[in-house]
């Protein structure tokens, strides 16, 4: 998670050998309308992903060219609205979770399959936790910027209630305070 101030751009670099397995997975938690433009190249300066404008979104590729790769994210439309972005940026295959189990010739045991099952319910779990997570962080924002809003309209209308009042009492006052004609004595 990071801060992406208005009218900036910030990149992220890796390298990663050819054939190798990456996702890049973003989410824009803050900010403005929560969008952002994110565009990934390839060491030869090759584009492979580009989208504009988008609140999250998910890339899987597949390394073709061994070298650093570039992903970046840009809010330089924006020219007032302070952004936080979240990634996850996943290289690789998952390792296998029992020894040997990737050369293996005979069929998994049912002890092992029920393993398998349920490491990957788990993988879900944990990503849908953090996808939870990333949408109670932005509605806690929206929420807190609603709230900030309606206490100044709050304060704001008691103080036009205050002026309204004293108004009406000196209006009011006015209509029954007698009123003199100018400075003479009389007997």
């Amino acid at each position: 998670t990071f801060e992406l101030p208005d009218s900036e751009k910030r990149c992220f670099h890796q390298e990663l050998e050819r054939g190798l397995k990456f996702t890049l997975d973003y989410q824009v938690i803050t900010g403005g309308h929560y969008d952002v433009d994110c565009y990934v190249e390839d060491p030869t300066g090759r584009t492979i992903y580009k989208e504009t404008k988008k609140q999250y979104d998910s890339f899987p590729h597949r390394t073709e060219v061994k070298g650093v790769y570039t992903f970046c994210f840009s809010n330089e439309f924006s020219t007032f609205s302070h952004k936080t972005v979240y990634f996850d940026f996943q290289v690789g295959d998952e390792p296998p979770i029992l020894p040997d189990m990737s050369n293996r010739v005979t069929a998994l045991t049912q002890m092992e399959s029920a393993c398998v099952t349920i490491h990957e319910a788990l993988n879900t779990v944990i990503d849908s936790q953090t996808h939870y997570r990333l949408r109670e962080a932005q509605d806690r924002s929206r929420a807190e910027d609603l709230n900030g809003r309606v206490s100044y309209w709050s304060v704001g209308e008691t103080l036009i209630l205050f002026v309204v009042s004293i108004g009406q009492v000196v209006l009011l006052k006015s209509f029954f305070t007698e009123k003199r004609p100018g400075g003479g004595t009389g007997t």
